[in-house]
């Protein structure tokens, strides 16, 4: 893991610039204030320009930290009860405006049209009743290790989070691919497509509130008849991995792939480092070099919970282009 701390001077710069800029994003969602963001990152500090462009160029781990910002905890407000009761205008429109200029400087933030009703920027926060399921609004169960919409080849090449509390000190857990010690014989089947990956709980209509039936359909058909995908993939001395074990499965009877996918699962396993976000953090995830979940906590309820902000990034927007929303280049269908 690689962390970047921000000096005093460059805190200077970052909340004038802030103050600056801030008033021009009334729905930062939408592709004109994207593209007004993606112009206004290149006036960052330096030095978390470079950072990120290195990180972008795989000239660093899989996992970068930035910490330093400070959050005005009295302005954000409480944590809310859900994603859907955020406050509007939003009370942390300043850490999210942020965490879009750090990430474009990734590539293109974009959102899905399954997951929180079409929001680009998510909330990710303890919810009531969902204490034992496979969410990033669990709190109770874990949530197991996978690459971020695994499921799906247009998947983010880039995961961003900022936390803007976290009191307990709940974990994160990250997992590098390139730290598997895995036989050359079990990294080959692998890399051989014989392993389905079904989509995570987050995609399903029963977890968001649009109205639209049909924007689900495609979901329902990948619960069905979910594509067959290799696990590993790209240079076999340095593979990317796409994984989700909790929503995986392979043929019945290919108990070669299943043997090798239980190795893995194993080696990932014993692997797995605990990062604890603190208030000011920025931490951005390579989706094809790292994966990643959550240990359990006891979440209060009283809106004081760990509450981070995610936003997924593409480095190509023109593979989507063909299941992207009418008038949106930053949603996927």
């Amino acid at each position: 893991m690689d962390r970047l701390e921000i000096d005093t001077a460059e805190l200077r710069e970052l909340t004038q610039f802030l103050n600056e800029i801030e008033g021009q994003f009334d729905n930062l969602g939408v592709d004109e204030a994207l593209h007004l963001s993606t112009l206004y990152a290149h006036e960052l500090p330096s030095r978390l320009r470079c950072a990120l462009n290195e990180f972008r160029l795989e000239r660093m781990s899989g996992v970068l930290l930035i910490s330093g910002y400070v959050v005005d905890q009295d302005c954000i407000g409480p944590t809310p009860a859900h994603w859907r009761t955020q406050p509007v205008p939003s009370t942390t429109r300043r850490e999210e405006l942020l965490l879009v200029l750090l990430s474009s400087l990734l590539g293109d933030p974009f959102a899905w049209a399954t997951q929180q009703n079409g929001r680009l920027i998510h909330d990710v926060l303890p919810i009531k009743g969902h204490e034992h399921e496979q969410l990033g609004s669990s709190s109770e169960s874990p949530l197991t290790w996978h690459s971020e919409d695994a499921f799906h080849p247009l998947r983010g090449d880039f995961l961003s989070f900022a936390c803007l509390r976290n009191p307990y000190a709940a974990a994160t857990t990250i997992g590098c691919a390139a730290s598997l010690d895995l036989p050359e014989t079990t990294k080959a089947i692998l890399f051989e497509e014989r392993f389905a990956i079904r989509p995570d709980k987050s995609h399903l209509a029963k977890n968001n509130s649009a109205a639209d039936r049909t924007t689900f359909a495609g979901i329902d058909e990948l619960q069905v008849n979910p594509t067959h995908v290799a696990v590993l993939f790209g240079d076999l001395a340095k593979p990317y991995i796409r994984a989700d074990p909790y929503f995986m499965s392979v043929e019945q009877g290919d108990q070669e792939a299943q043997y090798a996918l239980d190795q893995l699962v194993k080696e990932m396993d014993n692997s797995m480092i605990d990062l604890q976000l603190e208030s000011g953090d920025f931490c951005f995830l390579d989706n094809f070099r790292v994966v990643h979940g959550w240990k359990t906590f006891r979440a209060r309820h009283d809106g004081t919970d760990r509450w981070l902000k995610r936003v997924n990034v593409t480095r190509d927007l023109r593979k989507s282009r063909a299941v992207q929303v009418p008038g949106s280049t930053r949603t996927i269908r």
